[in-house]
């Protein structure tokens, strides 16, 4: 591919990687000559680790040997050593900015490093009075604002365990989450605001904490200043800011996989998986991609477009550990216009902007041209997930924003992180992501073992790494843990992703394999049949699935096309030719079908496998992980789709 932006000597030098080389040089006395060499001893000599932990300046007390185990499912790290994760993110506690909030023209906030630190400090005392101790779990249904920072903070202080959602989701879908963990404490707002309107929680709050016996008690955020409904057992977050005095902060240092994070996965069939993570593996795992991979330096302004039911938000997040200010947004990345974020980036001075793959192909589609309207004259860094990012999409951040590093990044909740990601002093190639993450030892293997660079295959991590769940919450035996990620390959992490790596050593991630398309017995990623839909001016989005046709498979796109325009042979064929002409024969779909809306995640991520399911005639039975499970119907018994 061809190479979009490269680094200037400057950047190179100056760049945390290159200062973290020369630190490496000189503990060790191997001499690196480039990332891949560094990359290579991160992944054959488990002293990186420590060298991490020295770098960033990690507050613990570091002992003994640096993992146990012989395989990624077994691997204990830093078994005899302690920490505690809100202690890495207060250490500043300056005067300077630790957070700006934004919630579309509504509210907006500022906290000092010092003004945050007291806010936990409060929050974190009255969790104790609670009798809120080392594993108890404490339950967030919350925006993405200041409130949500200071409770997950006050909440790992203590030893405690955080789990959030956002407070869009549906009764059902906060207890198939919320039900597993049994909180003993809820954080929520009375309601929030989205696309110019603003949404009541209470009653959904009032209905389902009834159901959660294990709560001793609600605190409620007045955030939308809405009228009050008596919730049993709750109290005011204003109560404790006015009712303690900020003190200095005993952190709970506890052992380095002790749980910080209850997340779920954003499977669609059953209960989510409660995926657990560890202190020590989320700190130090987030700040080498910070500091690392992301260039993310004291100072430094960082925002990611994110809820708190995504992991970007933990992300997010850790970037107090590296003296950052984070940036915070809630509410639509479109209203009151396609540039709401883009004005916050100029008016705030961020240095590191971060979104999904969806909405910069949104902002392609709609011609937002952010350099023509603003100076953004501190951006450094777009970083884009969620899904894979298009060669067109980098195209048009060239063109319409800067000349940014632009680093594409994937991973997932599943380890709170990145597989690969940028690379700060290496060139960028359009349509790629630059490399594995330090420490990662990332291949791409089909049912044999390793694939030639250029073949496509499954994603897979071969080496311990921190960041891997430390269990799934009440899977006592660890089977269904180990089914997840081990099944396929017994000590080797397959990720669910079907990727290459390129022969210029960059990656490509073809969607999930778990949904690849296999017709004919070739195996097709979704994402390449996307990157061709997405030129169809006329098409503003798609979902494809693989249909079972007798013995065989045949492929079903389905489009969503700008208001007003109806699916004609025409349309359908310059589809058909974009594939073909840009992909094979094979790719090109047997069926394509108009449909109103495509189904998505809570965090934008469309998914395939509930209309895949809904198309052989399945029940989807999580809809509640769902956005818009109303979107399902257009796939419900479509006679085009009969079998014949």
């Amino acid at each position: 591919m061809a190479v979009v932006w490269i680094p200037s000597q400057d950047q190179i030098l100056n760049s945390n990687l290159k200062k973290f080389t020369d630190f490496v040089e000189e503990n060790t006395g191997i001499h690196l000559k480039s990332y891949d060499e560094l990359h290579h001893f991160s992944i054959s000599n488990p002293k990186f680790w420590r060298l991490i932990i020295e770098f960033c300046k990690v507050e613990g007390e570091w002992s003994g040997p640096i993992y146990e185990g012989e395989n990624i499912f077994s691997a204990k790290w830093f078994p005899q050593s302690k920490l505690n994760f809100a202690e890495n993110m207060l250490k500043n506690r300056s005067d300077d900015e630790a957070l700006i909030f934004r919630c579309e023209d509504r509210i907006s906030e500022t906290l000092s490093f010092a003004e945050l630190y007291n806010q936990v400090s409060k929050t974190a005392q009255h969790l104790k009075e609670l009798g809120v101790t080392k594993g108890d779990r404490v339950a967030g249904f919350l925006p993405n604002f200041a409130g949500s920072i200071v409770a997950m903070l006050a909440t790992a202080s203590v030893g405690a365990i955080w789990s959030s959602c956002s407070p869009d989701f549906g009764e059902q879908g906060v207890i198939d989450r919320f039900g597993q963990i049994e909180p003993k404490v809820l954080f929520c707002v009375d309601g929030y605001f989205y696309n110019g309107k603003t949404h009541n929680c209470l009653d959904k709050i009032k209905s389902f904490t009834a159901r959660l016996p294990s709560l001793k008690q609600v605190v409620i955020f007045d955030y939308a200043s809405l009228s009050n409904i008596i919730i049993d057992n709750s109290i005011s977050y204003q109560e404790i800011v006015e009712n303690y005095e900020a003190i200095e902060i005993g952190f709970e240092r506890v052992g380095f996989d002790h749980p910080l994070y209850i997340m779920y996965s954003s499977g669609t069939t059953g209960v989510p998986k409660c995926i657990v993570h560890g202190h020590g593996g989320t700190l130090v795992q987030h700040l080498k991609e910070h500091q690392l991979q992301t260039n993310i330096s004291s100072g430094d302004r960082v925002f990611y477009f994110t809820t708190c039911s995504w992991m970007m938000w933990n992300w997010l997040v850790s970037a107090l550990g590296s003296g950052a200010t984070i940036m915070l947004y809630d509410g639509s990345p479109t209203y009151p216009d396609n540039i709401v974020l883009w004005k916050f980036a100029d008016e705030e001075q961020f240095s590191h902007f971060g979104t999904s793959a969806k909405y910069i192909e949104t902002l392609m589609k709609n011609d937002v041209n952010p350099s023509a309207i603003f100076k953004l004259s501190n951006l450094k860094v777009i970083c884009s997930t969620g899904s894979p990012l298009s060669a067109e999409c980098y195209d048009y951040i060239y063109k319409n924003v800067g000349y940014v590093h632009l680093a594409s990044i994937s991973g997932g909740t599943d380890i709170v992180s990145c597989f690969v990601l940028g690379v700060p002093t290496i060139p960028v190639r359009r349509g790629e992501i630059q490399g594995a993450g330090l420490g990662m030892a990332v291949e791409i293997w089909d049912s044999s073992g390793r694939v030639n660079r250029g073949e496509r295959g499954e994603l897979v991590c071969t080496k311990p790494f921190p960041s891997r769940p430390v269990k799934f919450w009440n899977d006592i035996d660890g089977k269904k843990y180990h089914a997840a990620y081990f099944d396929r390959f017994e000590g080797v992490w397959a990720h669910g992703d079907f990727a290459e790596q390129t022969l210029d050593g960059g990656y490509i991630i073809h969607g999930r394999s778990d949904a690849t398309l296999n017709p004919g017995g070739v195996r097709i990623g979704t994402a390449e049949i996307y990157r061709q839909v997405d030129r169809v001016n006329d098409v503003l989005e798609s979902i494809v699935v693989g249909q079972i046709w007798g013995s065989d498979t045949r492929i079903i796109l389905f489009v969503k096309l700008r208001e007003g325009l109806n699916l004609t042979e025409t349309l359908a064929n310059t589809i058909k030719k974009f594939i073909k002409d840009n992909c094979t024969s094979r790719h090109v779909p047997s069926k394509i079908l108009q449909v109103e809306d495509i189904p998505r995640t809570k965090s934008g991520k469309i998914v395939e496998i509930p209309v895949r399911d809904i198309v052989h005639g399945k029940e989807v039975k999580n809809k509640e992980a769902l956005a818009n499970p109303e979107a399902l119907d257009y796939f419900r018994d479509r006679p085009e789709l009969a079998l014949e």
